[in-house]
């Protein structure tokens, strides 16, 4: 039987992000969901916060309403509390994930639990179809120690927090409406990943540390980088480097969207807003 050859993937773009501010002040770089790059389907946005400078994030993100998508949130250093208008509460800590439905409607708030110190994470929003737009809101809440962790031969390690590696490990986000993959990875200085990634996904690349190098493009810290077709990627390490690989079922959907509602057309963000407005998130 011939082998079959997969096609991996090149870089289409590579975007350096925009700096902006959001919640209550908080500083940030989007990189999905600013001018540059409205969305990229089903990604509707993604911002990269660090900073040890209090007066960057100490005010937190206080209560504020979604409708019609879901909200990621993974945490690289520092402590998260959470809390919504369902009652539901909690701390999130470094390595933790938060993967939110907020379906038909939640009212929520993320707030610094340190008044000092570095906080660093990324806020990941991912769409939903129509048909799931309206769902009952849900928590999937994971700590550092539940993220699974693949190590391979060559020093490489997965933390992967959906989706399901070449090797198998799983990640312990599970039954999303949206399929999508999400892994941190380690590479050492000159060793590969050659893994597939679903030619029917869309999806990008972001290194946190270190430089990379996808079919000899070069990829710089806090860059993100487009994927183009194909069934997998191969990405080499020019030194130790650590990177977020996404991806995702694209929807194909008409978007409207206004502030913290996502929905297919104006009428259903009208009826979002006034379902907010008179109490029945």
């Amino acid at each position: 039987m011939q082998a079959v050859t997969q096609r991996n993937r090149s870089v289409t773009r590579i975007l350096p992000g925009l700096e902006t501010s959001d919640g209550a002040g908080v500083r940030l770089t989007r990189l999905i969901g600013g001018p540059q790059l409205p969305q990229l389907d089903p990604f509707l946005m993604l911002d990269h916060f660090r900073s040890d400078e209090p007066d960057d994030y100490i005010a937190g993100f206080p209560p504020h309403p979604h409708r019609g998508f879901e909200t990621v949130t993974y945490l690289l250093a520092g402590e998260m509390a959470h809390k919504d208008n369902a009652g539901h509460s909690g701390i999130l800590s470094a390595g933790g994930v938060q993967w939110m439905t907020a379906g038909r409607g939640i009212v929520h708030s993320e707030m610094p639990r340190q008044r000092e110190g570095l906080l660093a994470g990324f806020q990941l929003w991912v769409n939903l179809p129509s048909t799931h737009k309206m769902n009952a809101p849900r928590y999937q809440e994971f700590e550092r120690d539940e993220v699974a962790l693949e190590s391979r031969d060559s020093g490489t390690q997965i933390r992967v927090v959906a989706g399901e590696t070449s090797l198998g490990t799983q990640g312990p986000v599970r039954d999303l409406v949206t399929p999508v993959i999400f892994f941190d990875v380690t590479l050492p200085a000159g060793e590969e990943l050659v893994e597939p990634v679903s030619a029917d996904f869309q999806g990008f690349l972001y290194p946190v540390d270190g430089l990379i190098r996808v079919d000899g493009v070069s990829i710089k810290p806090h860059h993100l980088a487009v994927m183009g077709e194909g069934e997998g990627i191969e990405v080499k390490a020019d030194e130790t480097s650590r990177f977020l690989l996404i991806a995702g079922m694209p929807l194909r959907e008409p978007v409207a969207r206004r502030g913290p509602f996502v929905m297919n057309n104006e009428a259903e963000l009208r009826q979002a807003f006034q379902d907010y407005q008179e109490g029945r998130f």
